[in-house]
């Protein structure tokens, strides 16, 4: 008589920490990465050693460094009611939005309005939707985020190797980011280079804040002009040399050159009047992603079009004669 073969349940994720999450407490981050876990529960799986940062038991104020690696056990997070059951049919429009995809990771042009992982009333974020249309790779993990208004280029690794490569890269700055934004004002001059050190505040509500800070960490982005519009607007490239949580819009906001649609850092008034050539959205596009593919060792160069509602946008602005 043959025993019957145990169900496989829902494996462990492993995380690794990235800049947006290095000097947080771990409690903090799993309640980020738990959205509906009670608080209760998260210690207790701190406390029994079911959480583990690379490998090793951890205490709830343990603060995380960049590369650690998370293990988080499989918890259910919201209820079936709360999460209903999505199909990959219902997300074959994403198919489109694939840039690039190998046996080792995918390149993934992420809609503005959808965020990267689920939380905060957030049912299905891009991370989510992927390991649904493809349910076979079990190690799909995002490489770096993207704020959910931001489209554009995004990095996906599909074995734990090729995920931990990237990071090293992401650290050292072998990945080079640029974005293009439409900012407000007359762009004088060629080129800057931002330096500023950033730190993260929370205002009241949990929402996130970014200002400039003494103690706050190190930030690098470089501004490139494109073109200026009569309309009191510039098309810029912003190369980000570190990748802090909102870099581009503080560095832009504090430079005296808001990005278009920027309801947090931006201008209202420059926002209203981008309104009226049909901006309803944050205008920034990360437009092109260089690194080496960490297992073939070749150039891997990435670019996402922008989307046809900036583009539009640029289409109107131009009609008021460019400068």
């Amino acid at each position: 008589m043959h025993s019957p073969k145990a169900k496989k349940g829902p494996r462990a994720r492993f995380v690794t920490v990235d800049e947006a999450s290095e000097g947080q407490r771990l409690d903090n981050f799993l309640l980020r990465e738990l959205k509906g876990v009670p608080r209760g529960r998260i210690y207790r799986m701190v406390r029994m050693g079911e959480v583990r940062i690379n490998k090793g038991r951890s205490k709830p104020d343990s603060r995380l460094r960049l590369g650690d690696i998370v293990r988080i056990p499989p918890v259910r997070t919201a209820t079936p009611a709360a999460r209903p059951e999505r199909s990959a049919r219902d997300l074959s429009w994403l198919e489109d939005h694939i840039l690039f995809e190998d046996e080792d990771l995918m390149a993934v042009n992420k809609p503005s309005g959808m965020a990267v992982h689920g939380g905060s009333g957030i049912q299905l974020g891009l991370i989510e939707a992927m390991r649904l249309l493809r349910p076979a790779e079990r190690e799909l993990e995002l490489v770096h985020r993207l704020d959910r208004d931001t489209s554009g280029c995004l990095l996906l690794a599909k074995r734990r190797s090729t995920l931990r490569q990237l990071h090293a890269d992401l650290r050292e700055g072998r990945v080079h980011k640029r974005y293009v934004a439409l900012v407000r004002g007359i762009w004088e001059g060629k080129g800057r280079r931002v330096s500023l050190p950033l730190e993260k505040n929370r205002l009241q509500g949990g929402e996130r804040m970014v200002s400039v800070g003494d103690e706050g960490k190190e930030s690098v982005s470089r501004f490139i002009p494109r073109q200026n519009f009569s309309a009191g607007a510039a098309l810029v490239a912003i190369d980000l040399v570190t990748g802090r949580t909102h870099q581009a819009r503080v560095h832009a906001a504090h430079l005296g050159h808001p990005i278009a649609g920027d309801a947090k850092y931006g201008d209202k008034e420059f926002n209203r009047q981008m309104r009226a050539y049909g901006l309803q959205r944050l205008f920034l596009h990360a437009e092109r992603l260089e690194f080496t593919h960490p297992r073939k060792t070749c150039k891997m160069v990435i670019e996402a079009p922008l989307p046809p509602e900036l583009a539009e946008t640029i289409d109107r602005i131009k009609h008021a004669t460019s400068l």
